[in-house]
């Protein structure tokens, strides 16, 4: 089992139900002017679905005027580095490696700052108006589609571990390019193990690490059953809504392209999170686990304060995180932190 599956599924889930294969019949390919290079990744390459659902896409994008060649990726890391050096016209990668090219967009992912699907609604359709436009660009990048993945879930190899105090000294797996990871964990007291996305969730299995977080579109793919055993669970308490992004070069696309593609992929959001519940529906109920409302209390005061100060750092957009914390309140007007102006412009 390759272990970075758990994201090249759940880009294919979420790219698929977003979508809508086949939507459009294909235009000439040689009456379009603009022929793009996308990177595509798909743990298993040309032959693997995600690649197959791109094929697809790329039918639905000529009606937008591109005829857009794919290139299939099995390493995240490589076709962003690709995208970067200009050998790809455009790229699908999750939104923490897309981070490095918006890092507004890429924003919505911090810690504790989108708390359900409904809040994760709400800024894609803001973001996908044509008044958010300037803000989905970045120098010669732009971000034409967000797409969910999921809520990213606390998996534990032993329910005992049920408090910030019994977290201490426990290893956790994070990634090397996420900051705020590594930040929540040393605020826990525990241990933070290097990881990559190709093998963090075998280090969960054979008990390399104590803890990890992961969306439910991970749990069949890796196999993280295995991690959990006869004592672990899962916190339903979302750290972050994972995201991915649709990241291309303005000028190698149709003018309007990236607007168009925006509006259809908020369109089809409530398909995609659909999706992403029956991922969730499918974990064993004996796995799930609830956290008392004080200590959720406790664990949204410790996320925000996190949150605060890697914004003061410059990793995440200060922007993002007032535009957030407005939708949080508007959701929910009684939030302690309404009353404050921190992570407000």
């Amino acid at each position: 089992m390759r272990v970075h599956s758990h994201f090249a599924a759940g880009l294919l889930i979420a790219l698929c139900s977003t979508f809508g294969v086949g939507a459009a019949q294909a235009a000439p390919a040689d009456n379009l002017a603009f022929k793009p290079v996308m990177c595509v990744f798909d743990v298993v390459g040309q032959n693997g679905p995600a690649f197959a659902f791109a094929k697809d896409y790329a039918l639905t994008a000529r009606k937008w005027g591109a005829d857009i060649k794919l290139e299939a990726y099995t390493d995240e890391r490589l076709a962003a580095e690709d995208f970067k050096t200009g050998k790809c016209d455009g790229m699908a990668v999750t939104a923490l490696r897309a981070r490095a090219f918006n890092k507004f967009v890429g924003s919505i992912d911090a810690i504790g700052a989108v708390p359900s699907y409904k809040h994760l609604k709400a800024i894609i359709d803001l973001l996908a108006t044509p008044q958010s436009a300037k803000y989905m660009h970045s120098g010669e990048y732009e971000v034409a589609g967000i797409i969910p993945l999921g809520a990213a879930y606390v998996f534990v190899n032993d329910k005992s571990i049920d408090s910030v105090e019994k977290a201490a000294g426990k290893k956790i797996a994070v990634l090397d390019y996420d900051k705020s990871q590594a930040r929540i964990v040393q605020q826990l007291g525990a241990q933070p193990v290097s990881s990559e996305i190709i093998n963090f969730g075998t280090k969960f299995n054979n008990g390399q690490v104590d803890i990890i977080n992961a969306p439910a579109v991970a749990y069949q793919p890796l196999e993280l059953y295995k991690g959990l055993g006869k004592k672990g669970g899962i916190y339903r308490f979302p750290l972050v809504q994972l995201t991915a992004d649709l990241v291309i070069r303005t000028d190698k696309f149709p003018p309007g392209f990236g607007q168009k593609c925006r509006e259809f992929t908020a369109s089809k959001f409530d398909t995609a999170v659909a999706t992403v519940d029956k991922s969730e529906a499918s974990i064993p109920a004996r796995y799930w686990l609830d956290i008392p409302p004080q200590d959720k209390d406790k664990y949204d005061v410790m996320m925000r304060q996190a949150r605060i100060q890697l914004t003061q750092e410059g990793f995440y957009d200060p922007k993002m995180m007032s535009i957030l914390k407005k939708i949080r309140c508007r959701l929910n007007p009684s939030l302690g932190e309404c009353a404050s102006t921190e992570e407000s412009q």
